[in-house]
């Protein structure tokens, strides 16, 4: 049996590490879109290299687009990728649209172009939801968003849907809530919080600035959802899903569990910082997996207080070696 080829493009991500891990445990042929830079950010992929397959292209640049899909020949593409961190793209709203909202027409038309066999997931947002109609919230909950991520993710999952219905592409959203992990960005709330718990608890900080502790998300674990992004190429019909937990935290909470993990009480450290509070909150999101559940058979596996748990572990390992390396001799 020949084996399936994938393309993902945001393989060095979150995401993409997870996803490739997956699929190559299914035994496909994982290759992944990377953009040429003075620096590489492969560490998350370091364990993969290789196994898989790295392909110069930008989502910026619709011809490296299309040479990338005519060489690699794929199965399935996977576009995780995306300017994702909330706060910069208010920062920098036109260069998020051209990633996240622009860069999804772009890989369409890739397809659309030179194969319209390929079953193609989109990466859409629970932050599609922003300012929500209702709670919990479906496939069929109205969009309100309340960055210029959300709107460029908005974007994104309608030019998706479109190309679908337009053209008869195989092309599903995933409406993914968030999803956390050791490999989640140091900017990121959670990993911020899990990072600097390690970091306290070492004798490293003394304090953890955060902004609004009454938002409440969805938490779930990022291992977990990629497994759903695969199993909607796999239907004989494409649609649309919310991946979601179906219980909702807050960060107050999700700080008081991840200090708990480390023996610390939090209120001897935190601190709020009004310069880490967003223009336009989104305060409540909460999602209904039933579609996925039922259509998918997908459920998490991984709760809550495990994420933080195994979030947290992680971190006091790696800030435990980075402190050794400093201390060992030349």
């Amino acid at each position: 049996m020949v084996a399936r080829t994938a393309l993902i493009t945001g393989i060095t991500g979150q995401d993409g590490s997870y996803l490739a891990e997956h699929l190559l445990s299914l035994g496909y042929r994982v290759c992944g879109v990377v953009r040429r830079s003075a620096s590489e950010n492969f560490w998350r992929i370091a364990h993969l290299r290789d196994d898989i397959e790295l392909i110069q292209a930008d989502l910026l640049d619709q011809s490296s687009l299309d040479l990338a899909v005519r060489h690699v020949k794929p199965d399935e593409v996977y576009n995780l990728a995306a300017q994702s961190f909330v706060p910069t793209s208010w920062e920098q709203p036109i260069l998020t649209a051209e990633f996240t909202a622009v860069g999804v027409t772009r890989m369409l038309e890739a397809l659309r172009k030179h194969d319209r066999a390929v079953r193609f997931y989109q990466a859409s947002s629970s932050e599609m939801f922003g300012k929500v109609r209702e709670v919990p919230q479906t496939e069929s909950t109205p969009f309100h968003p309340r960055s210029p991520y959300g709107c460029a993710k908005a974007y994104g999952h309608f030019i998706t849907v479109n190309y679908r219905e337009s053209y008869g592409l195989h092309a599903s959203c995933g409406i993914l809530f968030n999803h956390e992990s050791p490999r989640r960005g140091l900017e990121f709330v959670t990993r911020k919080i899990t990072h600097e718990v390690a970091r306290i608890a070492h004798g490293l900080s003394t304090e953890l600035r955060l902004g609004t502790l009454e938002a409440k998300r969805d938490w779930g674990y990022a291992g977990d959802y990629v497994r759903a992004m695969h199993l909607m190429l796999q239907q004989d019909e494409p649609g649309d899903y919310v991946i979601a937990t179906g219980e909702t935290h807050s960060v107050q909470e999700f700080v008081e569990a991840a200090f708990a993990e480390a023996g610390l009480d939090w209120r001897e450290y935190v601190v709020q910082d009004e310069r880490f509070m967003r223009p336009a909150e989104v305060e409540l999101l909460v999602g209904d997996a039933t579609k996925a559940k039922r259509v998918l058979d997908w459920r998490p596996a991984v709760g809550f207080r495990g994420l933080v748990k195994l979030m947290v572990e992680a971190d006091m390992e790696w800030v435990a070696r980075q402190k050794s390396k400093r201390r060992s001799p030349l």
